[in-house]
Parts: C-alpha cells; structure tokens; sequence
C-alpha cells in the first residue's frame, strides 16, 4: 500500500508537470461605462441650488451695491472686478480679460415739454435713446405730427414733414401671447427707426416706450444710425400712459413739443469681456455660457441682465460643489457693451474665429429671472432631437418648452460659425413691464424663480458635457 501511495503521487505529479500549459492570458475586463442615472442627477443638481445657491445674494451686490453699470463708466468697471472676485471664490482659477472697444456716449441733461394751442408747457417723462444725437443743450420746438403706420410714413414725401416732430404710439401687440415676439416686431418697426424717419424732413422722433406696463414710466432704447445719414435727428421715448394722453390731445388740438437734450457721443474706450472657465478632463471643446454684464445708466439692472450674469456664475459653483468632472470645457463669457453697441459680442465671437477654438454648444440667459419654461433650440434638426429626447428629465422642474427655434442674445453671432445655440426660455409676461426701465430693480426679483433659472441651465450643460 504504501508503494501504491508513492506511485500515484510520482505519477500524477510527472503527468501533470511534464505537459506544457498554455499560459494564462491576462483577462482584460471590459471598460465599462457609468451608466447615469440621469434623474438622479438632475436631483441632486436641483438640491444644491436650490438649498445652497448664492445666486439672489450675488445679484443683490452687484444691483444694490455696484448699481448702474453702463459701457465706458467706472460702473461698468467696478462690476468687472466684482465678477472676477466672485468667480475666484467658488474655485474658478482660469479667469481673464478681453478688451472690446465700446462707444463713449453720455446722457447729460434731457427734457421734453408739451403745448397744447396756447396753453402752458407742461413737462413729459422721457429718455433719450442710447447713443442719440443731442439738440446741443438748445430748445428744439416743432409741431408734433402722429404717425402710426408704416404705410403712412411711406406716403409721406421728402420733405413734407419739414421741421416738424414725429410721434409714434405704436404698442406692443397684446394679441401675442410671447411678448418676446411682441417686443421684436414693435422694435424693429421702420416707424421707430430715427433714420427713416429723418428722411421725411423732421427733426426729432418721439415713440411709445416698448413695455407692456400700462404706466407712465419711459423704457430706453437703442439707435443705430445709418452710415450715410445726412442729418442725425434727436430720438426719445416717453411713458404708454402719456403717449395715450398725447394722441389723444392731437386728435383735438395742434399740438408743440420743446426739447432739449446735451447728449452726446465722445468717440471710443475698451471695456473688458470678463472670461473664466473650467479645463476639460477629456478634451478643450468648448461649452459656452453667456449673460451681458453692463446695464443701462439710469438704473440697476436687475433682470435685464443682472440674473443672468449670477446665473452663470451658479453653474460653474454648482458644478464645482458636486464634485462633478466635466468631459469638455465649461466657460463663462460675461459680456460688455450690450445695451447701447454689442461690442462685445463682436469682439468674442472674432476671437473664436481667429483662435480656431471649436464650441460645441453655447447657452445665452437674457430674459430675466423669472421661471423657466425650456430652451429655445437654434441647431441642426439631428441635434435638437437629441435634446428632446432628454425632455422627461427637465419636466419635473417645470421645464418643458424646447420647440422655440431662435437665440438671439450674446451668443447669436456665433451662429455663423456653426455652433449650436440655446436660450433659457422663462415667463416673459412680467419682463417688458420693467426691461430697459428704472424700474428694473433687485426687489422685482423672486429667489426661487432665479434659483430654478439656474437649476435648469445647469442640467443642460451637464446633459451636454456627458452626451456630446
């Protein structure tokens, strides 16, 4: 027996070491892809904003503590430098400058005053448009002439409306629900263009403030004046309530206007884009957010575009606060030089071009803080299905309009070259109550609207950065 126990040992050892085994190939497992559970995502996006969101105390530094931040002001400047600090707080390391040159234009002294046949002059609120020619520090007076169509304006002839003072009561359409729209084709209307209208012989234009409020309170604008204009006639605007009363004092009586205005333009500055963003792990392609920084002279700036340049500003915190590694780059462009020339728009979009730098999505926020209803989607039709696909994601937070095809903010010149845009579509119907307006205020901003705003960019530059 024990011969038989050494036997097998001796024998099953030389079989099995005598044969050559094969040697073993390492296994290699299969990279395997995270899948994300994008609810939870979403989720988690919205908790930290909505919980931990510095975006309304952010907004309430720079409205009330920087207040008017025009092009070429020191308020414009010191408003750079409050961003800049801002996003080194939250982490950003990548911040830097980029000089656009902005036009010097100052409102001075403004005033319009109505006389009806020969009674007493009485004194109107107005604005002037930005970048209007001034009377000089002088009294203009004319006859004040309405006219409310364009086919009216066009049968004028050269000439005929010589010296006088053209009004325009032209309101914004309440028939469109979107009074984004509303806005655009009041706004672009040949009625309210100075140059047109000098072209009949007047000699200053008055218009119906664009708002949907119905008070007395005037809303800027801004001109833009042909290139070979012979004769740049002054331009302002005045109150819906005292443009309805103005009409109806003409349906009676002749009626005189006095102006006097000291605008004036003073040539060229720079004012600086403020750029910052986070380094992608995977690659430099770009994502872009962008809100305007400056405002008007004569007010805060709250929604118009206050909330969009905090907004920003939350999506870069957020994403930092959640630990969450972008694949691309995710930058943020807050631009100058919006309200009265889009220079800075310009400048960026040139610099894009130049640097060969490749975007792939740019997301502008330009209409207030109110809720968010979608994003208007300005892309090829493969890449908007892509982003309605996401749509079950977005609709727990009220989000749910993606069929608007058009962004026309800061970003728009970027289209030229391809780039996908977006645009946080919001509850409009307050907006041009106070947009461009000194009623445009940090106390007409609710927390929780400009808080949700941020939530749902924030959920479409993640969506973004981990599909495409």
């Amino acid at each position: 027996m024990k011969k038989i126990f050494i036997i097998i040992p001796l024998f099953l050892g030389g079989f099995l070491f005598s044969q050559k085994k094969p040697a073993k190939k390492p296994v290699r497992k299969a990279a395997v892809t995270q899948k994300l559970n994008y609810h939870d995502e979403f989720k988690k996006i919205s908790d930290e904003i909505m919980v931990n969101g510095t975006a309304y105390n952010n907004l309430g530094e720079l409205t009330k503590g920087i207040g008017p931040r025009f092009s070429a002001t020191s308020g414009y400047m010191k408003a750079a430098e409050w961003a800049e600090r801002k996003l080194k707080e939250i982490g950003v390391e990548m911040i830097w400058r980029q000089q656009a040159k902005v036009p010097v234009w100052i409102r001075g002294r403004e005033s319009l005053q109505i006389k009806a046949g020969n009674g007493d002059w009485k004194n109107i609120r107005m604005l002037s448009f930005g970048n209007s020619e001034g009377t000089g520090g002088k009294d203009l007076t004319g006859e004040i002439v309405l006219i409310n169509s364009v086919p009216e304006l066009n049968a004028t002839s050269i000439g005929q409306l010589k010296d006088k003072i053209v009004f325009v009561n032209l309101p914004m359409d309440p028939k469109i629900i979107n009074t984004s729209d509303s806005y655009l084709i009041a706004a672009k209307s040949k009625l309210i263009s100075p140059s047109v209208v000098a072209l009949t012989g007047a000699k200053a234009l008055i218009i119906r403030s664009l708002t949907t409020a119905n008070d007395d309170t005037p809303h800027a604008k801004m001109i833009y004046y042909e290139p070979d204009d012979k004769v740049k006639i002054p331009a302002m605007t005045i109150g819906a309530r005292s443009a309805d009363e103005l009409e109806k004092l003409l349906k009676k009586q002749k009626v005189t206007a006095k102006i006097n205005m000291t605008a004036e333009s003073k040539g060229e500055t720079t004012n600086p884009n403020i750029i910052a963003e986070i380094p992608g792990k995977k690659d430099s392609n770009i994502i872009l957010l962008g809100a305007q920084l400056d405002s008007w002279d004569f007010g805060e700036g709250a929604i118009d575009d206050g909330t969009g340049v905090v907004q920003c500003i939350e999506v870069l915190r957020a994403l930092k606060a959640l630990g969450i590694e972008n694949r691309h780059t995710i930058r943020v462009v807050l631009y100058a030089n919006s309200e009265n020339g889009g220079q800075g728009r310009d400048m960026y979009a040139a610099y894009v071009k130049k640097k060969e730098e490749r975007h792939i999505f740019a997301l502008g926020t330009d209409a207030g803080g109110y809720s968010p209803r979608g994003f208007s989607l300005d892309m090829s039709p493969q890449r908007r299905r892509q982003i309605f696909e996401w749509k079950n994601y977005f609709l727990p937070y009220g989000v749910y309009d993606f069929d608007q095809t058009e962004a026309i903010q800061d970003i728009s010149p970027l289209k030229k070259m391809d780039i996908p845009l977006a645009e946080l579509v919001v509850d409009t119907q307050r907006y041009f109550d106070y947009h461009h307006s000194i009623e445009d205020t940090f106390d007409k901003v609710n927390k929780r609207e400009l808080l949700l705003g941020a939530v749902a960019m924030t959920q479409m530059i993640f969506m973004i950065d981990k599909n495409w």
